[in-house]
């Protein structure tokens, strides 16, 4: 009798155990940790602070960021791959951890495609071509011509090898068939700092960076690489209405979590993360670095981040991109 009674409680006390794993029930009891795959003082950390005040008034917890830059993002996604899968530890991941060094670094560390539970996108960005005044080019059709004409000569200056801007310009020349000599920086400055100076002919940069020398007549936008126009240049056509077809480009930010992490949890973080970028804060801080964000669930990302890998590595295989 006292070993099937002990038996019985055993049984009741993991019955008991199974909707309290399935639920959020008490989420979160404690601070919930943002890796920032990236230095800090970049345009990240805004998003991050607009989501950790969120975070504090729906929640009842701080939402605290840590930057663990590195490799280009790698550092800090293969941390939290690594992670308990519990809803405490979560990425703010973007295209080059999870979309595209994937398809360059054979010992990442992480299998992009399985490691991460996908919560929310968080926003999206364009690039923008722009040319020194020195290039006689006024279209992106000029641009193609002069390049043809010139194969090898022209030259596009990007942060580094397998960023979004140094894809941007892979993909251009694979879809208009020319080729332009990649000059890769250590950073979006010094890159923007030599197309300044005119050590370099052009550029496919976010649109933050390029905004003010645009206006200021410094630099020549010819086109942007999204599939709308922007809202800061709403007179520079996109890729496409540019004569460039099948090209689109966007970078992006989303929220992913350990995979393993129980639905419920990601359910909930998707939900608080949507009504951070609806809220008034949220608009207005998209407005300011000229982004867009579009409700989806953790299953639409996941499907777009699986897309964007499939995307990305094709490039990558065909234009022999080695990690350096």
């Amino acid at each position: 009798m006292r070993m099937q009674l002990k038996s019985l409680l055993v049984i009741g006390a993991l019955c008991a155990a199974v909707p309290a794993m399935a639920q959020p029930a008490g989420f979160p009891t404690r601070p919930i940790t943002l890796v920032v795959p990236a230095p800090a003082g970049g345009m990240i950390d805004s998003f991050v602070l607009l989501l950790a005040e969120q975070f504090r008034r729906e929640l009842g917890q701080p939402l605290v960021m840590d930057h663990r830059g590195g490799a280009g993002g790698i550092v800090g996604a293969k941390y939290v791959a690594g992670a308990a899968p519990d809803g405490y530890t979560l990425l703010m991941g973007n295209i080059g951890p999870l979309a595209i060094l994937p398809g360059m670094e054979p010992n990442i560390g992480y299998d992009a495609a399985k490691d991460f539970a996908p919560v929310s996108m968080v926003a999206t960005f364009s690039n923008v071509l722009v040319v020194h005044p020195s290039v006689p080019a006024q279209s992106v059709g000029q641009v193609i011509a002069q390049a043809k004409a010139n194969p090898g000569k022209m030259t596009y200056a990007s942060p580094g090898v397998g960023q979004s801007q140094h894809l941007s310009g892979e993909l251009f020349k694979m879809v208009t068939g020319t080729n332009l000599l990649h000059v890769p920086y250590k950073g979006a400055a010094g890159a923007m700092n030599d197309l300044l100076g005119g050590h370099v002919n052009m550029m496919f940069s976010n649109v933050p960076l390029a905004v003010k020398h645009i206006q200021s007549g410094t630099l020549r936008p010819l086109a942007v690489t999204g599939s709308t126009r922007s809202r800061a240049m709403p007179n520079v056509p996109t890729m496409e209405e540019a004569g460039v077809k099948g090209y689109n480009v966007t970078s992006w930010i989303g929220v992913v979590a350990p995979a393993g992490t129980p639905q419920p949890i990601i359910a909930r973080l998707n939900a608080v993360v949507a009504r951070a970028m609806q809220s008034e804060a949220g608009k207005a801080q998209l407005e300011r670095v000229d982004a867009d964000w579009n409700a989806g669930t953790p299953a639409e990302f996941g499907n777009f981040i699986l897309a964007e890998q499939r995307k990305w590595r094709e490039v990558i295989k065909k234009a022999d991109i080695k990690p350096q």
